[in-house]
């Protein structure tokens, strides 16, 4: 994943988290004044209709306005006008909340007009009906009414936060959700840092590996190509072990950096047209000696007619040798490869299918087999070598050309690799140009 990408999900991430966070607490709050104001009004119908009720007993009229008072988030003032009974006000009050369903726990206060003092008080369960030992001696006062008494729901909290549960256990799972998503940015931006160190690191080794084994290779050179060394099969035999290795460790250092240019998305492609024929009998030529010298075959069935196409030379020559060496590497155990390369015009496509009858692949892994140090497991057994960058930079410069590649594959049937490539227009020959004319 590469810099721009990482930066793009942690800043739309960052915004997700901050617009969610945003939105849920804008309907948490919402939900909050709803049950506020549903609150409010079942109270304020339960002290009218008990106000009424003190009313109609003392044969007193209520006032015109403000019979009932909000004091603050959970306290009221009731005006009734007239002098108060506590039964009857205890009875009334009781019976008027239970009818609008509230059964919370209050409080409430009679007060002297002239005193300024409560009277009479009592606290009031929805299990117990009166436990003066919890009673608020210091019930607010409202000196705007003359008989009034003062109700307060100590509990207020608690009843709007109980109506609210589904609302809360829904946002407590979806902080819970962005603590997660959270986290995972981390352990991307993590893994993004560890990736970044282990590139580094490769790049650095790779380079410095090149030095020693550009030494080797003359060393190598020069003491193969010594009189008395040729003349010892042993010794020569030693010398071209030492220079056929260093070649592969040349191959694959090569093959280090190669990908490390791609992955870092400054790989540069030199566009040219090329016969893809040509090119196919120039690598397939050299591919041959090695199955030849294994007993096997290697069949070209070149059916395209116009094999114009426009690529770079070096990364498709490379392409086509990793795609043949693995078809050579994966033959099954005791069986001489056997290879076929063949090409067709398909519309405006040039197919290129390098088709091995070996080992296979079985389906689970084929979609992996083109990730980076991908290799299909076999257990203990490390029979074939490499690191599993073969596939990978065959995918990414089919990529940087803006090709199509394809896999299919049978366990112990062989394995097909399909590249579409878009043909070109097959140009004029020289003397038909000059005929036209």
């Amino acid at each position: 994943m590469n810099n721009k990408v990482v930066n793009r999900v942690v800043i739309f991430g960052a915004l997700a988290i901050v617009l969610v966070i945003a939105m849920q607490s804008y309907w948490v709050m919402k939900t909050w004044d709803i049950n506020d104001k549903q609150f409010d009004q079942t109270v304020q119908i339960a002290l009218l209709h008990t106000a009424r009720d003190l009313a109609v007993i003392r044969k007193s009229t209520l006032p015109s306005e403000d019979v009932v008072k909000r004091l603050s988030s959970n306290q009221y003032a009731v005006n009734v006008n007239t002098h108060i009974d506590a039964n009857n006000l205890n009875f009334y009050l009781q019976h008027q909340l239970e009818q609008v369903g509230l059964k919370e726990d209050m409080e409430y206060g009679i007060y002297n007009c002239y005193t300024e003092e409560m009277v009479y008080g009592k606290y009031v369960t929805h299990v117990s009906e009166l436990d003066t030992a919890k009673l608020d001696k210091n019930l607010p006062k409202y000196d705007k009414f003359l008989y009034y008494f003062v109700v307060r729901f100590p509990n207020r909290t608690s009843y709007l936060l109980g109506n609210m549960g589904l609302t809360l256990v829904l946002t407590g799972i979806l902080f819970i959700t962005i603590l997660f998503f959270i986290f995972s940015l981390g352990v991307i931006m993590r893994q993004k840092r560890l990736s970044e160190l282990q590139k580094d690191f490769i790049n650095n080794m790779t380079h410095e590996f090149k030095t020693p084994i550009s030494t080797i290779g003359i060393s190598a050179d020069t003491f193969l190509s010594h009189p008395l060394v040729r003349s010892d099969p042993r010794l020569t035999k030693y010398a071209k072990l030492i220079q056929e290795q260093n070649k592969r460790l040349t191959a694959q250092v090569e093959r280090v950096l190669q990908i490390t240019q791609v992955e870092k998305e400054s790989l540069r492609l030199n566009r040219e047209t090329l016969h893809l024929h040509d090119l196919l009998d120039t690598v397939l030529a050299s591919v041959n000696v090695k199955i030849e010298e294994q007993n096997g075959l290697l069949e070209e069935i070149f059916d395209a007619e116009n094999d114009f196409i426009e690529a770079d030379n070096l990364h498709l020559t490379n392409i086509l040798h990793n795609l043949l060496d693995n078809a050579m590497k994966y033959s099954r155990p005791g069986v001489p490869p056997e290879i076929t390369v063949s090409t067709v015009n398909k519309g405006n496509v040039l197919q290129l299918n390098i088709i091995d009858r070996g080992i296979g692949i079985d389906r689970s892994h084929q979609k992996m087999v083109f990730e980076r140090f991908y290799r299909v497991p076999t257990g203990n057994v490390h029979n074939v070598k490499g690191f599993g960058l073969g596939l990978y930079y065959v995918k990414n410069i089919c990529k940087a050309h803006g090709w199509q590649l394809r896999l299919e594959s049978e366990l112990n049937k062989g394995t097909s690799i399909i590249i579409e490539m878009p043909k070109m227009k097959q140009p004029v020959p020289l003397k038909e140009a000059v005929l036209d004319i």
